[in-house]
């Protein structure tokens, strides 16, 4: 029985869409340009970071020029969530399942997780945790956190090589949400018949793990 279901944040709960776009922006370049150099990186396996080489610069860089231009940072916000997102963190918490958010995410976005009061029972980040998937450390500190059986947790994510694959690896019940770029393009591998749950949205979660 699944006791506590753990969620990755980017394109599993939130769009990141203007999150890139806010980056785009910054580099003063067409958002299809960004998005299309963005899904060349996904598909060949590179950091998401790798994006801002592929386009002319690094990550630092970018960052830099964001602060000279006294451009604020793009915050994770409510408008953020897919539709299907909050209410499948309701119906869990109403079925008893402990609700954890956990990515690779800086301790701002911890921060602001947060204070949006989320229906959730526990909230890490790779920053607080000092360990960034798919190391299998990241999964261990879940189980640490909430004293249960890998078999009693699931994962929820978009990509395969950074939540599915070592989630499963660690005993859990890997969950493969298909959305976002990630999820789109992971969709097409191999690999994805490795998860033992493969959704299109967050709506029948509850029932498919029940």
């Amino acid at each position: 029985m699944i006791k506590a279901v753990f969620f990755d944040v980017g394109e599993t709960l939130i769009s990141e869409n203007e999150h890139w776009g806010h980056w785009a922006d910054v580099l003063e370049i067409p958002r299809l340009t960004f998005f299309a150099a963005l899904g060349m990186v996904i598909e060949r396996n590179w950091h998401h970071r790798k994006v801002f080489e592929v386009l002319g610069t690094t990550y630092q860089a970018a960052f830099l020029l964001r602060q000279q231009e006294g451009i604020a940072p793009r915050d994770i916000e409510l408008s953020d969530f897919y539709p299907d997102a909050l209410p499948c963190l309701q119906q869990l918490q109403a079925a008893r399942i402990k609700v954890g958010i956990s990515g690779n995410q800086p301790e701002r976005a911890e921060t602001i997780l947060r204070q949006l009061e989320l229906p959730m029972d526990y909230l890490a980040s790779s920053a607080s945790w000092g360990v960034e998937k798919p190391d299998l450390r990241f999964f261990e500190k879940i189980i640490e956190l909430t004293k249960l059986e890998p078999a009693q947790i699931a994962y929820v994510g978009d990509r395969l090589d950074n939540d599915v694959l070592p989630a499963k690896q660690m005993g859990m019940k890997a969950v493969f949400l298909e959305r976002g770029p990630w999820g789109v393009i992971h969709a097409q591998r191999e690999e994805v018949q490795q998860a033992d749950l493969h959704l299109q949205s967050l709506t029948g979660l509850l029932g498919a793990i029940s």
